[in-house]
């Protein structure tokens, strides 16, 4: 029996399967049913001894290469020329309007349109050129020199969103892209990896040249596509076209192509770009803007090195390279005891960094830093948070050792061991753990004690022997008067903040207490469903299971914390003299008939007349469902000052917006509007 019309038909089922799941991101069918026509195929081509060129059997990696072949690009890989601020982007763009102009001057009859604009990411990964003949991949290579490359083929095709066969089946072209490992991939890989990745960047880039094409499919490497740079028997009127041909000949193009007729426009939405960077699933270390009209970009033509009509706007650095010199050990409010990096200073982002975050011993087993002291590190800073070292340079053990400590750097006891994490077990009698269980109770969004701040809490803890957050409201103005720098109204006005934080909600309280695992979403949730403190604290794990958003780590944290004695013993104590934890405000009444009613809305940027929280309570009254990020079920975005990723995206996915915070109060009072 002739197995290859079944084959074909196999093989063209699962092509159209992994084009949407690897592509399009909308899975058609099961991974069950995709896994029994693949296993299908695989039988079929064991038996027949055939595979054919576009068989998807083919990306799982076959034999290990002796070397890479070179790959003479049809047409140049051309390097961008570079802006690394807004004066230099204006000034790109000040030339090529003055080329423009001077063509058109020469040539009245045939004049080039108005300058139209296309932005794109630029991809931090590694470039691949692909080569196409007759609808079939044929070869792929690195961009090497521009001229010629290295051949990658057998690693390109183990990518499953690259097509191994297209439509166009009219002659040769090239297609270039990026070959990239998404961040939540590199995660996912270094929580199993005996020897983790250092980025994303390198992951790919060591994953496409290496002569072992499994271990490229073990990355599970991703591309978007963005150029056609060679074509038989094709053209492009503009950027759009061309863009749309690569959509329908099955590569993937990153959704985040945006087009404008204003310079201006382009440089605000650059802005934003930027500003959304962190909370992307890979890496960018830029933006490229190209000129979208073909025939202008065959007039302004070519440097000797870069086209005169594109080019890559250079956002600050996130990752760079220092040398570690020191690790100190920090103890926090739950005892937990974290290492600190002190590194070189050196500018990233835009600040000068010294410390990294070394999240915990496990980390630094994890990432091969046992023997770092004194070695060139990877850092990464995203999200302004402080940078976290990823890992060393050179994988030789050259540095210092590591000593991690046995004992409590504040307070001598034995530490103990729990998961990745080192722990100080002595709650009451340790310094910084103390101080900071009561700033946090006395922070903002918990007692809300206003001029209470972490050098009050250390004067209190070494001058009147404060050792709890009950000690707060025992304090008297004699005691106060004792402390350095504590005259008459610094004292009243302490004891009156102190006194009005007994009038906190239950919401706030509980917040406050610092129940492990617990943040503030979760607090409310429990306030509102409970309604009271002693059925929280009363609680069974069963109970608080049931309840949305909580877990199974959750709930026994949550129960864990109120059978502490010493926990219960506080909150009597606090509630004894005079702690309210006041039970929610009944529901008021929400509108069915205004124009947020039914709406699911999101709140981004800045607001300047009246709060995030205040904002969410007046919509939700108003019948809105607030929510914290924009997808395809939103509705509509509010947009404050300083706006970022989230109005990106919702403008990309056509949402309606309100920019302007005067029309959104304006709707909020119920004037007409929008």
């Amino acid at each position: 029996m002739d197995s290859m019309p079944k084959m074909e038909e196999l093989i063209a089922e699962l092509n159209r399967y992994n084009y949407h799941y690897y592509t399009l991101d909308e899975p058609v069918v099961s991974d069950k049913e995709y896994d029994a026509l693949y296993d299908q195929l695989v039988a079929l081509e064991q038996e027949s001894g055939v595979v054919l060129p576009d068989s998807p059997t083919q990306r799982v990696g076959g034999e290990i290469l002796k070397g890479f072949t070179p790959h003479r690009h049809l047409a140049p890989l051309w390097s961008l020329d570079k802006a690394q601020n807004p004066e230099q982007l204006r000034s790109w763009n000040a030339r090529a309007v003055k080329l423009m102009n001077d063509y058109n001057t020469k040539n009245p009859d045939t004049p080039l349109p108005p300058l139209g604009y296309a932005l794109e990411l630029k991809f931090d990964g590694l470039t691949l050129n692909l080569t196409y003949t007759d609808g079939k991949l044929v070869q792929a290579s690195t961009r090497g020199s521009g001229i010629v490359g290295e051949g990658i083929l057998a690693q390109v095709k183990t990518i499953k969103s690259v097509p191994l066969q297209i439509p166009f089946t009219n002659g040769t072209i090239e297609v270039q892209g990026e070959g990239i490992m998404n961040l939540s991939v590199l995660a996912k890989y270094n929580e199993m990896a005996a020897e983790p990745l250092k980025n994303a960047r390198n992951a790919a880039a060591g994953a496409l040249r290496n002569l072992n094409p499994k271990v490229t499919a073990e990355r599970k490497l991703s591309a978007f596509f963005y150029n056609v740079g060679y074509t038989d028997g094709i053209r492009f009127a503009n950027h759009q076209e061309m863009m749309n041909f690569l959509r329908e000949n099955y590569f993937k193009v990153n959704p985040y192509v945006t087009y404008f007729d204003e310079f201006d426009d382009v440089m605000e939405q650059l802005a934003e770009i930027e500003a959304g960077r962190s909370k992307l699933d890979y890496l960018i270390d830029g933006a490229v803007v190209k000129i979208t009209d073909m025939r202008t970009r065959e007039v302004l033509g070519y440097t000797d090195k870069f086209p005169r009509w594109s080019v890559a706007y250079k956002f600050e650095a996130e990752e760079t390279t220092t040398v570690l010199k020191a690790v100190i050990w920090n103890v926090g409010r739950t005892g937990k005891v974290t290492p600190l990096a002190k590194v070189e200073p050196v500018e990233l982002a835009g600040v000068t960094v010294q410390n990294c975050t070394l999240n915990n011993a496990g980390d630094i087993e994890r990432k091969n830093l046992k023997f770092a002291l004194g070695s060139r590190v990877f850092i990464r800073r995203s999200n302004d948070v402080i940078p976290e070292i990823l890992g060393k340079v050179t994988e030789e053990k050259d540095g210092e050792e590591i000593i991690f400590p046995d004992h409590c750097p504040a307070c001598g006891f034995p530490l103990v061991q729990r998961g990745a994490h080192l722990f100080c077990d002595n709650k009451l009698g340790c310094k910084p753990q103390i101080v900071a269980r009561i700033s946090h109770f006395a922070s903002r969004d918990a007692m809300d004690i206003e001029t209470f701040s972490d050098k009050t809490a250390i004067q209190l803890h070494d001058g009147l022997e404060v050792r709890e957050s009950a000690d707060l409201y025992t304090l008297k103005f004699d005691q106060l008067m004792k402390l350095e720098r504590f005259g008459e109204k610094k004292a009243n006005n302490l004891l009156e903040a102190i006194e009005k934080s007994k009038e906190k909600d239950l919401a706030s309280f509980l917040y406050a207490l610092g129940i492990p695992n617990t943040g503030k979403a979760t607090t409310r949730m429990l306030a509102d469903h409970f309604r009271d403190l002693h059925k929280i604290m009363d609680a069974t794990a069963e109970e608080l299971i049931e309840l949305p958003d909580v877990g199974g780590i959750v709930a026994e944290s949550i129960v864990a914390f109120f059978a502490d004695p010493f926990t219960r013993a506080a909150i009597d104590k606090m509630l004894s003299l005079g702690v309210q934890a006041k039970a929610p405000a009944e529901p008021a009444i929400v509108k069915t008939d205004s124009f947020f009613s039914g709406k699911t809305v999101v709140l981004t940027g800045t607001l300047h007349q009246l709060t995030r929280d205040e904002a969410a309570s007046r919509l939700q009254a108003l019948g809105a469902n607030v929510t914290g990020s924009v997808s395809k079920k939103t509705d509509l975005v509010i947009a404050g000052e300083k706006a970022g990723s989230k109005l990106a995206k919702a403008k990309q996915l056509g949402i309606d917006t309100i920019e302007s915070e005067d029309e959104f109060l304006k709707l909020l009072s119920g004037e007409q509007g929008v």
